[in-house]
Order: structure tokens, then C-alpha cells, then sequence
């Protein structure tokens, strides 16, 4: 490959269902790589396999990587230079690549039925078409040009083979593997043409396409490694060897415990998704949750996928998709699997939450307030509670998931960890109550309120924590006999942030209320 050549390369996915994790993975590392060297990165659509088809899966994938930031210079749906993308719209353009291999008799054709094939397989133990077998089958090695001839005129269905010669080293210069030897005698004639749909397989299709688009690189995951020999005896069967790509093979994504590669099982098993988005089964109606839809920040998907199978250099976990752009390398891909630490997720998550402003987080979870009945349209800085469901203000919430929001790590979350703001309790946490609220508690909590009565400045929390502790120190009571009876009375339960924080909050009349409100429930 000449050092000129422009940096090409694709993301190729069949539309077969919804675009697995590992998948979007690859997707990343063609684009962090084709941006790091000012290249092109292209999206095509692999769709020669009709009977795998599924209708959905091709918007699907786009809309996937769309939410994910990873944009494409060319291809499906954006068109170029080299259009069309889709494959089942470039018929014409691989056959007329097949006849050129029948005629450098590179390939041959097969009539070979499903039946005769089963019954070869039970003949001989592990059954591989190739140069040991392929003189006893029906093909046009071994039937006359007449007969062959006959039975395209009669309609009988074939496929047409790639011809591979054994005994050949074939040696692929992997930029991650560095060099992997394999010998062709390993190597089965692969179908690369199938007349019953005049598709092309994938392994001729992926050829003719990476040479027709001047792809200069290409990265995809491992399972792809033992197509590398056959895809480089194609290019050199064309006589493209100038124009072959390097290869760089991606370590697979593992199981987060015991051995293998990550499947959609494991993310059922364990409760985490295995998709970047939601994803419908079209026949049925079965929905298998993505990374979207359960309250991930795409930012924070990306990050935590970089990071599986690739490694900066450094301590830096946190990257920006500038900054990924920047330090990614294919040299610092790994050999070895990644597992998939689905918890590390949800850390990152976490990170790029506490990176938000109290404002983006803010128009979040007003969405999922307005589903709680709760009415965010107060102009007042104080919650209204007149009404069945707290009516507050955009500055209200905001001040709530300042106090609260390293607590959670979806925005999902602020909700259970923020009730209290814009609900009252009705009832009370058993074991706190068990805990904190003794026999003496409501002459505590009374007393509490007449010191809460006399306080004039509810916006200074300091000032006022200082006034009930004097109190309490003065009275010689017991602080968390206090303070955590307080906490129940204005939560319900002993959690939440600072309790002076809640008050300030909340307001004067909102707290007075509901300590008397708990006095009275729980007297």
C-alpha cells in the first residue's frame, strides 16, 4: 500500500437485528482512527444474506451510532463517491467479478445440493469442500462444459467457489497481531456467489467493495481473522495486491465472569445492556433494553468502550471524544479479550453526570418530574405544597440536584434520592422510626420547633445549624437523638443530604409543618 494513500476505512454491519455493543465498539476505533489521520470513514451496509435480513436493523444501526456521536463522511444515507452503499443495490457490479474469476479459472462452479452436502458430511468426518474433496463432488471441475452448460439452461441453482490452491503460506501483516502465518490447506473453497438470489457472499462482496472504494485499512474484530488468508488470495486472484488494505483484527469483548464473548444472555443474566438503543423484535414484539433508554450519556457509553481493548498510555480514564481522537492508536489495542466490567459503566457514567451543569441536569429530570404529576412552572424560589403535588421552580430543582446529585448515577435516580423535595411524606421508614423516634422524641421535636419558630434568616444554613446545636448543647441533650428525629420528620426515612441544606430549601413554613406533621403520626 503506497505511505500516500489516503486513510479510508468502513464500518461494514449486516442488518441482520440490532447492532451489538461489540459492534459499535469497531465502529469507534474505524472513526477515532480514520479522524487521528484526517481520513474518511464510511458506512456500508452488508446485506447480501436475504434470509437473515430484518426489517428495522439498517435504521436502527444508524440511529445508533448517530446518538452516539459517531459520524460517517460518506455512505448509506449520505451518499459520495462511491454510491451506492447498500449492497443489494450493487449487483451488476460483482458479477461482473465472478466472470472474471471463472474465466481466470480462479473459481469454479457448484451444483451441489443441501441433501448431497449432508450426505458427503456423514460420509467423512469433519466434511471441508476443498482440493481433497472437490473432485468428488458436482461441480465444473468434474462435469463436462455441456453438462454445465444444461443444467444453468434447466435453472438448477448453484454457487460459484473461490478456488484455493493448498500448500501455500499466506502471511497477514496485522497492525495489532503483527505477522500471522496460516497455511491455504486449511482453507475450504468459499461460496462467493449464490445464483438462487444473484447475490454475492460476504467474502466477495467485502472484497470487490474495499477495492471499488479505495478502502486503505481494515478494522474489524477478531472472529474476522481466519477470513484475512482467503480475502488477501482474492485480492491476489484480482491481481490487486497494490491496492490491499492493512488489517488491524480488534480483541473480542468478554463475558463479565467465566469465559467466552459477550452475548445478549449475559446482559439478561446480569441486568445490563448488551445495545446501544432499545430494540424491538419486529416478529416478536420482544424489547431488549439499550444504553439510551436506561439513562447512559452517550459520552459515557464511548468513553467506557475506548477503554475496553485499548489502552492511552496513562492514568487518564476520562476523554472527551476530542480527546480520544487525539491519543488513539491501533499499537495500544490489546491482544488479549476485554472484559466487560459493566459496573466500570456505570462509574462513567456517574463521572460525566457529576460534570454537568445544575442546568443540563436540570432540563433532564424536569421531564421526569412533569411524569410524577409534579408542576414545575412556580415562580417562587420556595415549593409550593398547597396542592396535592408540589408545584416549584426551575432554580428549586436545580439547588435540589446540586445537594443530591453525586448520589446518583442516572438521571432516574435523582428521583428516589430527591422525593422529599417535592413530596411530603405520608409515612415513615419503619427502622428509623424504631431508631430514632424514642418515648421523649415529640417533646424533642416540639421544643425544636420553637426554636425553628424564632429563626429569621432561612437562607443561611450555617447561622442557623449553629442556633440548634447551641440549643441542644445547652439543654445537654443528646445530638443524633435531635438531628436524626428532625431528619425523619422532613424526609420520612434517615437519608438525604446535610439536614440544614433540606431546610434551607424547603423553607420555614414547609419545615415547621412537617415536624408537626410527624409529631402527630408518630406521638
Amino acid at each position: 500500500m503506497s505511505q500516500q494513500k489516503r486513510v479510508r476505512v468502513r464500518f461494514a454491519p449486516s442488518p441482520t437485528g440490532p447492532l451489538h455493543i461489540g459492534g459499535v465498539r469497531t465502529a469507534l476505533y474505524n472513526y477515532l482512527f480514520a479522524k487521528k489521520m484526517d481520513g474518511d470513514f464510511i458506512l456500508r451496509i452488508e446485506d447480501t444474506d436475504s434470509n437473515r435480513f430484518v426489517p428495522g436493523a439498517e435504521d436502527y444501526i444508524i440511529d445508533a451510532l448517530d446518538w452516539l456521536g459517531i459520524k460517517f463522511d460518506e455512505g448509506v444515507g449520505i451518499g459520495g463517491d462511491f454510491a451506492p452503499y447498500r449492497q443489494s443495490e450493487r449487483k451488476e457490479i460483482y458479477k461482473k467479478y465472478v466472470d472474471q474469476l471463472l474465466t481466470a479459472e480462479k473459481a469454479y462452479i457448484s451444483f451441489d445440493t443441501p441433501e448431497e452436502l449432508d450426505e458427503k458430511r456423514k460420509e467423512i468426518n469433519n466434511f471441508q469442500y476443498d482440493a481433497s474433496t472437490r473432485l468428488q463432488m458436482r461441480n465444473s471441475l468434474t462435469l463436462s462444459q455441456d453438462e454445465v452448460t444444461k443444467s444453468i439452461t434447466n435453472g438448477e441453482n448453484y454457487v460459484v467457489r473461490f478456488k484455493i490452491e493448498p500448500g501455500e503460506d499466506v502471511l497477514v501483516n496485522d497492525m495489532i497481531r503483527g505477522e500471522v502465518r496460516i497455511n491455504s490447506s486449511v482453507l475450504d473453497d468459499k461460496v462467493l456467489y449464490k445464483s438462487a438470489d444473484q447475490l454475492p457472499t460476504y467474502h466477495l462482496a467485502n472484497i470487490v467493495d474495499d477495492h471499488l472504494m479505495e478502502i486503505s485499512h481494515v478494522i474489524r474484530g477478531e472472529e474476522w481473522l481466519p477470513s484475512a488468508p482467503l480475502h488477501i488470495l482474492l485480492y491476489r486472484a484480482f491481481g490487486w495486491e497494490d491496492s490491499m488494505p492493512a488489517f488491524a483484527h480488534l480483541p473480542l469483548l468478554l463475558k463479565p465472569d467465566g469465559k467466552g464473548k459477550l452475548s445478549k444472555r449475559d446482559g439478561d443474566r446480569l441486568g445490563f445492556p448488551v445495545f446501544p438503543c432499545d430494540w424491538i423484535d419486529p416478529n416478536s414484539g420482544d424489547r431488549s433494553s439499550g444504553y439510551r433508554e436506561a439513562g447512559y450519556f452517550r459520552e459515557a457509553v464511548v468513553n467506557f468502550l475506548a477503554l475496553l481493548g485499548w489502552h492511552p498510555g496513562t492514568d487518564q480514564e476520562i476523554f472527551s471524544m476530542k480527546d480520544l481522537v487525539e491519543s488513539f492508536s491501533l499499537e495500544r489495542c490489546s491482544k488479549s479479550g476485554a472484559k466487560f466490567d459493566f459496573e466500570k459503566g456505570k462509574w462513567f457514567n456517574h463521572q460525566y453526570m457529576q460534570l454537568k451543569s445544575e442546568s443540563e441536569l436540570t432540563d433532564l429530570f424536569i421531564h421526569e418530574l412533569k411524569e410524577k404529576h409534579i408542576c414545575t412552572e412556580n415562580k417562587m424560589i420556595l415549593p409550593d405544597f398547597s396542592g396535592k403535588k408540589a408545584c416549584v421552580s426551575k432554580e428549586y430543582i436545580s439547588k435540589v440536584i446540586s445537594l443530591i446529585k453525586e448520589r446518583a448515577n442516572f438521571i432516574n435516580e435523582l428521583w428516589d434520592q430527591s422525593i422529599f423535595f417535592f413530596e411530603r411524606p405520608e409515612t415513615y421508614n419503619e427502622k428509623s422510626v424504631q431508631k430514632y423516634w424514642k418515648e421523649n422524641t415529640s417533646i424533642l421535636m416540639s421544643e425544636l420547633i420553637d426554636i425553628l419558630e424564632d429563626l429569621s434568616n432561612y437562607n443561611d444554613g450555617v447561622r442557623m445549624e449553629e442556633t440548634v446545636v447551641k440549643w441542644i448543647t445547652e439543654k445537654e441533650y443528646k445530638m443524633g437523638a435531635v438531628m436524626n428525629a428532625f431528619r425523619v420528620s422532613l424526609v420520612g426515612e434517615a437519608k438525604g443530604p446535610h439536614i440544614f441544606d433540606i431546610v434551607t430549601l424547603l423553607g420555614k413554613e414547609e419545615t415547621i409543618f412537617r415536624v408537626k406533621k410527624a409529631i402527630k403520626a408518630l406521638k
